[in-house]
């Protein structure tokens, strides 16, 4: 959370860009339901003239079905609009395969598509004789799935390849068990790690602005792990908004190339100002201000005087803590001191 110049501080955040790279699951969407306010802000955000792309590390549904889920809605977009970490994943293999190279796809039809799109030809067992490994979530993805693909990466030589490695995915229930879950699995039973072609590597930042040309492109995600280090990892300005994984706690007490830019509550908030936050060191104490909220730090406790769920409170602890720590994750003591 930087410091803005004064003309910056009166313009609503999304003028500030002229692209958002939003993630889908925990931002948009939980499961098939919409988060409330999402659609409409992003709606808003492409009347304004601004591009709006759609960056997902689930490979379990083609473009075009997520395309038509977002805009069922109520955000209208194209096919053209969303990268997946499918199609990440078929074009880094692309790069280190011969055309019609046998790929075993641990993973839903989706990702066989993207896989078959390149020159590459998909198949799903060890006895078909494949030259590489590529996993992808798919909820119906059982044992024999997984034992199938570490029966193949027995051979060293071969290429294994993960669309992504969130552990967890939002669902309208809650908090479910993600891809990470079941390449850890596999690496477990393997003794090995793959290249992972999705969230938090850069190329699927930089496709999705590459595709609209953006030059100040901004990551909208829920996740620490994959949207914020990704953009991170990209060189792009980020967006932490709290309606999906990771709640402010996880923030404060985030390493620093997992720190976002702006932390927001919900997507509406795009379209005000966002606040200005001022940090002070004064005898050996850090302290930030943001609106009329405070935060001190002092001996591994952050002091904030405001309510709990106020989320310049937040804001102002995230910064006095992050100056305190610039370099190293730590999750402090928190004292919150409610002016009410």
């Amino acid at each position: 959370m930087t410091e803005r110049s004064s003309e910056e501080e009166g313009q609503a955040l999304v003028e500030r860009f002229d692209a958002l790279l939003c993630d889908l699951d925990g931002v948009v969407y939980a499961g098939p339901n919409a988060i409330d306010g999402a659609p409409e802000s992003l709606r808003r955000v492409r009347e304004a003239g601004r591009a709006v792309m759609y960056v997902t590390n689930n490979a379990s549904r083609p473009p075009s079905a997520v395309a038509e889920h977002i805009s069922s809605l109520g955000a209208p977009t194209t096919v053209d609009s969303v990268v997946t970490s499918a199609q990440a994943a078929a074009a880094l293999l692309a790069d280190r395969l011969a055309p019609s190279t046998r790929v075993l796809v641990t993973g839903a039809t989706a990702l066989a598509d993207e896989i078959r799109a390149v020159g590459l030809v998909p198949v799903r067992t060890q006895d078909e004789e494949p030259g590489a490994v590529v996993q992808g979530f798919d909820p119906h993805l059982g044992w024999a799935d997984l034992a199938e693909a570490a029966f193949t990466l027995a051979d060293e030589s071969l290429l294994w390849c993960a669309t992504n490695t969130d552990r967890t995915i939002p669902r309208e229930r809650g908090i479910a068990p993600g891809n990470g879950t079941l390449v850890s699995a596999v690496a477990e039973a393997t003794g090995r790690k793959p290249l992972v072609a999705g969230k938090p590597e850069a190329p699927i930042f930089t496709e999705a602005a590459d595709r609209v040309g953006a030059r100040r492109p901004v990551v909208v995600g829920d996740r620490l792990d994959t949207d914020i280090l990704g953009a991170h990892n990209a060189g792009m300005e980020s967006i932490e908004v709290l309606t999906g994984v990771d709640g402010p706690e996880n923030v404060l007490a985030a390493a620093p190339e997992q720190r976002p830019t702006y932390l927001l509550g919900t997507l509406r908030e795009l379209f005000g100002p966002y606040p200005r936050v001022d940090v002070d060191r004064e005898e050996g104490r850090v302290s930030a201000r943001c609106g009329a909220a405070r935060a001190e730090v002092a001996s591994g406790v952050v002091t904030v005087t405001a309510p709990r769920e106020d989320l310049d409170g937040w804001r102002a602890a995230c910064a006095a803590w992050w100056a305190e720590n610039p370099h190293d994750a730590a999750a402090p003591t928190l004292d919150w001191q409610d002016r009410a």
